[in-house]
């Protein structure tokens, strides 16, 4: 027997608390992200400076916008600047939550994490004279794209080989089979970045308040980079709960479970005892499952939270 729900009319599977991870930080506004990253920053090194960060912020947001030489905007819709936004957000919570357990970074390690997360996806970005289909056709391939772009973007910017190496490892780190164990690390700190950044890509897109409604998005993606396994986009909606099954799965193992690292990030900073974004998750898994199991023939219709 179908549920009582109707379109459009929210998820039923709130927690009692009333806490909303994207409640926080808007971070569809760029800017408010950066705003919430220099606080956070702060809290571990007051006397920092950001400049350089900001730097490499401003040009990310060129880059998506279709401002940067040589590049055109971003033109797909799940791998797009939020996500980038939501990835910068998530590692430095995570590297907040880790200082705050007495595992220091210094200020040069954590500004490279928080460049190769602003850095990640920029594989899937096309070349002003890459005029067939769109930048979802580097799926898979745009992990070494990302890491030639950083690595050509950090030379003209007066990098070192080290820190390259560096952020190419932690790169690395957002291949969903990619074997943790096999990456040529410079050092455990680089280690646990990278793990942080695997974990941050991971948490960041399946928090997001409108995830279930951007899954079509990634469908389409899926679909012009030729990735196996998904003939529509209910294949790929039907497989996701599993898909997060794996994904605790890779948290625990291969990431090294740096997610228990968010728990302390939103006691320090928010004076709340919870993992918002493992409550945000559970519950998007929660209301997926209830649409498929009650309306997998009309779907659409109850995932239309704004996007």
């Amino acid at each position: 027997m179908k549920g009582s729900v109707k379109p459009g009319a929210g998820y039923p599977f709130g927690n009692a608390e009333g806490l909303q991870l994207a409640l926080l930080v808007d971070t569809k506004n760029p800017d408010k992200v950066m705003e919430e990253v220099g606080v956070i920053h702060h809290m571990i090194f007051p006397d920092m400076d950001l400049a350089p960060l900001k730097r490499i912020f401003l040009d990310v947001l060129s880059l998506f916008d279709g401002n940067y030489p040589g590049y055109r905007a971003c033109n797909i819709k799940y791998h797009d600047l939020q996500h980038t936004m939501d990835t910068l957000l998530g590692i430095m919570r995570l590297i907040h939550g880790a200082t705050v357990s007495k595992h220091p970074f210094s200020q040069k390690e954590i500004s490279l994490g928080l460049a190769s997360a602003l850095l990640h996806d920029t594989g899937y970005m096309q070349t002003v004279d890459d005029r067939k289909g769109t930048g979802a056709k580097y799926t898979l391939t745009h992990i070494n794209r990302s890491i030639d772009f950083m690595e050509r973007y950090f030379t003209e910017r007066g990098f070192s080989k080290d820190d390259v190496a560096f952020c190419s490892a932690i790169l690395k780190c957002t291949g969903l089979n990619v074997r943790i164990e096999k990456i040529p690390f410079l050092s455990p700190e680089n280690e646990i970045l990278g793990k942080m950044l695997g974990t941050a890509d991971l948490l960041g897109q399946m928090a997001d308040r409108a995830y279930l409604e951007k899954l079509p998005s990634l469908f389409q993606e899926f679909k012009e980079g030729k990735v196996p396994g998904f003939k529509t986009e209910l294949d790929l909606l039907r497989v996701t709960p599993q898909f997060y099954t794996m994904t605790k799965k890779r948290l625990k193992t291969q990431l090294g479970s740096v997610d228990k690292y968010m728990g302390e990030h939103f006691r320090v900073r928010w004076n709340i005892e919870k993992d918002l974004y493992g409550i945000a998750i559970e519950k998007q898994i929660r209301y997926l499952d209830y649409v498929l199991e009650n309306y997998p023939d009309d779907y659409r219709q109850y995932l239309r939270r704004g996007i």
